[in-house]
């Protein structure tokens, strides 16, 4: 029995690889530049939500931090004012605001080097992407004027005659050399 499977696995591989060589190589290309363009317009979009959430961590580590000022500046009403009760409040606020202020500290550090993977990224996938559509670009050119030239050129025909003269010319100008 596994050689029957063993022999139709070999026999759809084989069939898959004709159809490969079968469609068009510009087809394939074409359909690799749009993959290309969406997984890079996927990656920018991710990017760009990244970069806006890092601006809200930044936002919220900036609350944060005049969060702590404001406390500190309460805690020392409180204990001027011999207002211990209102001062464990306080600092049990500072506690919870330093606690997540260390933890928004942590996620902008993630943000920033998935950020910069991200961007590294973009950049190659571009380079990629570029080298792609050059690709397919050779690929789909149609013969131009350039190819009508070389075959008109190739047509031009050289009598004898010009050749021995310009022999004899290259001669004598290395000889004189």
């Amino acid at each position: 029995m596994t050689l029957v499977t063993r022999m139709s696995r070999l026999l759809r591989a084989d069939v898959n690889a004709v159809l490969d060589r079968i469609e068009e190589p510009a087809a394939l290309l074409r359909q690799a530049v749009r993959d290309m363009e969406e997984a890079l317009a996927r990656d920018e979009q991710r990017a760009r939500r990244l970069e806006s959430e890092q601006q809200g961590q930044t936002r919220r580590l900036t609350d944060l931090e005049r969060t702590l000022r404001e406390t500190d500046e309460q805690l020392d009403l409180c204990f001027r004012s011999d207002r211990e009760d209102l001062a464990r409040t306080l600092i049990r606020r500072r506690l919870e605001t330093e606690q997540s202020q260390r933890l928004t500290t942590d996620r902008l550090e993630g943000l920033s080097r998935t950020l910069t993977e991200l961007r590294n990224r973009i950049v190659e996938n571009r380079a990629r992407l570029a080298e792609v559509r050059r690709r397919a670009e050779l690929v789909t050119e149609e013969p131009g004027e350039d190819a009508d030239d070389v075959w008109t050129t190739a047509s031009v025909s050289v009598r004898d005659a010009d050749v021995e003269v310009a022999f004899l010319r290259e001669k004598g100008r290395r000889a004189g050399s």
